[in-house]
């Protein structure tokens, strides 16, 4: 067992650095930067990053599994809803696939993408990644239900033309969705929540570094209460930044000729980051169940709760409001179920299942450029 190293909460990086990335967002709120000011808010962004992949574990340590990465995947979503929110107020219509457009872009991303991420390197650690396939085929069939609620079937009602809800259709899938997040999270943390806990494999990870941390002791309640206050700041700030910095992105994706909805994959990469970095590093672990925790609950959540904010907000907000996906996308999303249902079923996986995810997320990435 190792010892912890003390050191000055005033003088940590994971303090100054939220901080700084929290006033940078200030400075930077509503303004046209200069490109020394926009890599300046982009070293600030990727540092709160850090950061709040780090105030996430330090909370998850405390207060376990699967507790943990249900915080980080709320608080990332609670964010994203409101930039989401935010970016619809000023946008007008052109920003009326905007939602659609993040929330079809977080689901593959963490489906497929931070997956595929953490099958590979679990499988890599120790040739086979192993799961509980209750857990996650049962966050696999919320994910598949919530999409298609929301964003497949506007495509092919015809209360309304175009890919739209009319008001009550709208009603019914934000009770819904919000209906099937709250049943999910009583599942998790409640009810079932053994089968949200990572599989004791009995293998040694071989690196003394995830020994210590695996058996040093929980954080203090007060220290944990710090980390959740700057796990806070550092998403404000990442989200904050990631807007601040959002003209400059979509000047240059003008500039190069490529489709709006680029611009929505860009920042849904940035904001899940934290989620990303977390997952991989329990993967590292031998805690592939976490990382497919923070996977399919950040999906959940950002299909739970965005739609149930939109239809709020539709209530204030002018111009159309659409949610339906293409004929593309919606191939792209039947195969990412039929893919992880096929990889959950078994509660293994080998190199094969993580590279085959992230090939559909390539497909998707390059389909997004290049449509």
């Amino acid at each position: 067992m190792g010892t912890t190293k003390r050191r000055s909460p005033l003088t940590d990086w994971t303090v100054l650095v939220p901080v700084v990335a929290l006033v940078a967002l200030v400075f930077s709120w509503g303004r046209d930067l200069p490109g020394f000011a926009v890599v300046l808010v982009a070293l600030c962004l990727a540092g709160a990053v850090l950061a709040a992949v780090h105030h996430a574990e330090v909370v998850a340590h405390r207060v376990g599994e699967p507790f943990g990465s249900l915080i980080l995947a709320v608080a990332v979503t609670v964010i994203e809803v409101a930039l989401i929110v935010t970016l619809m107020a000023d946008g007008g219509d052109k920003t009326a696939s905007l939602a659609r457009d993040t929330v079809f872009a977080a689901v593959m991303i963490t489906c497929n993408g931070i997956v595929g991420v953490s099958l590979l390197v679990g499988a890599l650690r120790n040739r086979v990644a192993v799961f509980n396939p209750e857990g996650s085929g049962a966050a696999l069939a919320t994910v598949a239900t919530l999409a298609t609620l929301s964003l497949v079937l506007p495509t092919f009602t015809t209360s309304k033309p175009g890919p739209e809800f009319s008001t009550a259709q709208l009603t019914f899938a934000a009770v819904a969705s919000l209906a099937l997040y709250g049943l999910f999270v009583a599942v998790q943390t409640v009810r079932h929540r053994n089968y949200f806990l990572p599989v004791d494999t009995g293998r040694d990870t071989g690196r003394q570094d995830d020994q210590q941390d695996d058996h040093a002791e929980p954080p203090t309640a007060r220290a944990a209460l710090l980390s959740l206050g700057l796990l806070l700041v550092a998403l404000v700030a990442v989200v904050g930044d990631a807007k601040a910095v959002s003209p400059t992105i979509e000047t240059a994706v003008a500039k190069a000729g490529l489709p709006q909805a680029v611009v929505g994959v860009i920042i849904a990469l940035l904001v899940l980051l934290p989620e990303t970095l977390a997952a991989v590093r329990a993967a590292r672990r031998d805690r592939v169940q976490t990382s497919l925790n923070l996977a399919y609950g950040s999906a959940i959540a950002s299909i739970g709760l965005t739609i149930p904010a939109i239809a709020l907000a539709s209530i204030w907000l002018s111009g159309p409001l659409l949610l339906g996906l293409g004929a593309v996308h919606m191939v792209l999303l039947a195969l990412t179920v039929v893919v992880s249902a096929l990889t959950l079923a078994p509660g293994r996986a080998t190199l094969l299942q993580g590279g085959v995810h992230i090939v559909v997320l390539a497909a998707y990435l390059f389909l997004a450029v290049s449509p």
